[in-house]
């Protein structure tokens, strides 16, 4: 993290996001939920992030917190990350109360932003709060894959999926289109207070369901380290 903020010239850059935890650290893969303070001329980095893992004991979810342990502010294989000065101020808040169609909150807004600008890509990131109803996420199994995945159906089986409830605390980075950056175009990881968290994909109590969310537009879009051949799939 403080690596990115210094390639996107914003040392003490307060970064949130989603993303893979660093398995270099960990010794697991787990779904990474970045909240750092980095590291400036006249302060040191500060890691409040959380990582969600596969149970050990009995194959469930299990939400921790970094700690002096995992002090490490580094991740693995793709992040989206939007990055501000952490201050307060002007915000955009939007509230929702139950799903009417197939799509999930993140990407609801998503396509609005899409149809309105068009052609002129907006990205934003923020927060939101699952106050009531549950949530399907997953969460990586511990170990690689032995073979390569090659489909959807191929990442879908190797993933581990769970319902988990309110409240989460969701951290989201989307943008409404790709400006030929092989983007990603949203991206969502949650935790808890309660030991549940992981990739967010949709709600599965549309009736009951209840958002709140705070967000800001960005400025710059950075694409670090494009990959030379790409896919499409495993991106929802």
């Amino acid at each position: 993290m403080n690596i990115i903020a210094k390639e996107i010239e914003f040392p003490g850059a307060f970064i949130l996001g989603a993303g893979a935890a660093p398995f270099q650290t960990l010794g697991i893969n787990a779904e990474f939920m970045p909240i750092v303070q980095t590291k400036s001329d006249h302060k040191p980095a500060v890691n409040g992030s959380y990582f969600a893992q596969i149970n050990p004991e009995d194959g469930g979810c299990l939400l921790e917190k970094y700690s002096k342990k995992y002090n490490d502010f580094g991740f693995a294989l793709l992040a989206n990350l939007f990055a501000s000065e952490g201050q307060s101020g002007k915000v955009i808040e939007i509230k929702a109360k139950g799903r009417t169609g197939e799509y999930n909150f993140v990407t609801c807004m998503r396509k609005t932003l899409e149809k309105h600008y068009g052609d002129k890509p907006v990205g934003m990131g923020g927060t939101f709060v699952v106050q009531n109803g549950k949530v399907k996420v997953h969460i990586m199994p511990p170990e690689f894959s032995s073979c390569p995945l090659t489909s959807d159906e191929d990442v879908n089986n190797w993933l581990h999926f769970f319902e988990i409830k309110a409240p989460l605390v969701c951290q989201p980075v989307f943008v409404s289109r790709d400006p030929g950056f092989d983007l990603r175009l949203e991206h969502t990881h949650c935790f808890s207070h309660h030991g549940e968290g992981g990739h967010y994909h949709y709600d599965t109590t549309p009736e009951t369901v209840e958002y709140l969310g705070h967000f800001l537009p960005a400025e710059i879009l950075y694409r670090i380290d494009k990959p030379k051949e790409t896919h499409t799939f495993g991106r929802d």
